[in-house]
């Protein structure tokens, strides 16, 4: 059963209900199977409206419902979270941070267990900042990394700290990027991601409310992270990445760069390129779909 989702809480199997209440679902009250077995692609990111409109374009794409119909908010007892689906891929949003898409994750791989889904692929499709990249650029990340650079995501246990892998599928990444050069229409690579904790300080930015350093200490620190691998920031790939891990699904994280913060803090494009920019995950991603349903 490897290609199973794997469930690392014994816990569960001796609850009579599991009611996932961030998506206002549960075992009780909504059959699982019948919902939700046909999925094999989850693609998760921040806003719920990017989640609508990828779903909506997923459905273009596969020729599934016809054009310009609505597709409902399968979480539409809840404002934490939105859900659509469309054949087998699932579209749910996560919020902005590594504490909103922890409890997502949590309630969606619980989801596709009790669904008895197989050959998941999860991939998160955002957006970033780049570091040595030109505004646009779509990165494909091999491993997220902490602000010290280090592959790995730190969290607190029962008062204990719990050091998890933050890898990601190689395969999968080199699939992606297979796709990319096949569309051809945008700039992309692999490299790593920093995941932080915040958007200011912990990105080094010099335009938050607070900033103790200056700005020669900032480009040191964004150079050094050029110069261990790091392409991109964000703030939800690490505990992305280990969670699937430890579930045992194969994930993926496709970001574009809305800046290079080697050249600035503030984000100053104008609002029709930054749409067509946030579009270029989807259609990466897209393709891929495409491809794997062997419909390209």
């Amino acid at each position: 059963r490897e290609n199973f989702i794997h469930l690392c809480n014994p816990h569960l199997e001796k609850m009579k209900e599991d009611i996932l209440y961030h998506f206002a679902l549960g075992t009780g009250t909504h059959d699982f199977p019948t919902l939700f077995g046909d999925v094999k692609f989850v693609c998760v990111g921040g806003s719920p409206s990017r989640m609508k409109a990828f779903i909506a374009y997923i459905a273009e794409e596969l020729g599934l419902g016809s054009p310009g119909c609505d597709h409902p908010n399968i979480c539409a007892g809840t404002d934490r979270y939105a859900m659509y689906k469309v054949g087998p891929v699932l579209s749910v949003s996560h919020g902005m941070g590594i504490p909103s898409i922890s409890i997502m994750l949590h309630e969606l791989i619980k989801l596709l267990y009790h669904a008895k889904c197989s050959d998941i692929t999860i991939i998160r499709i955002g957006t970033s900042g780049g570091i040595g990249l030109e505004p646009g650029s779509v990165v494909i990340t091999r491993q997220s990394v902490d602000a010290t650079f280090k592959p790995q995501l730190e969290q607190v246990v029962l008062g204990k700290k719990v050091i998890r892998s933050t890898n990601l599928d190689e395969q999968l990444a080199k699939e992606l990027m297979q796709c990319s050069k096949e569309i051809g229409q945008f700039n992309t690579v692999i490299g790593n991601t920093m995941c932080t904790l915040d958007f200011y300080e912990g990105q080094g930015r010099l335009d938050g409310a607070i900033c103790l350093y200056d700005e020669e200490e900032k480009l040191q620190y964004l150079k050094n992270a050029y110069e261990s691998g790091v392409r991109n920031i964000e703030m939800e790939s690490s505990v992305f990445a280990a969670m699937c891990n430890l579930s045992g699904v194969k994930a993926a994280v496709v970001c574009v760069t809305l800046l290079n913060r080697l050249e600035g803090d503030q984000i100053s494009s104008s609002h029709d390129v930054l749409v067509e920019y946030q579009q270029r995950p989807q259609k990466l991603v897209g393709y891929f779909i495409k491809k794997s349903l062997g419909k390209v």
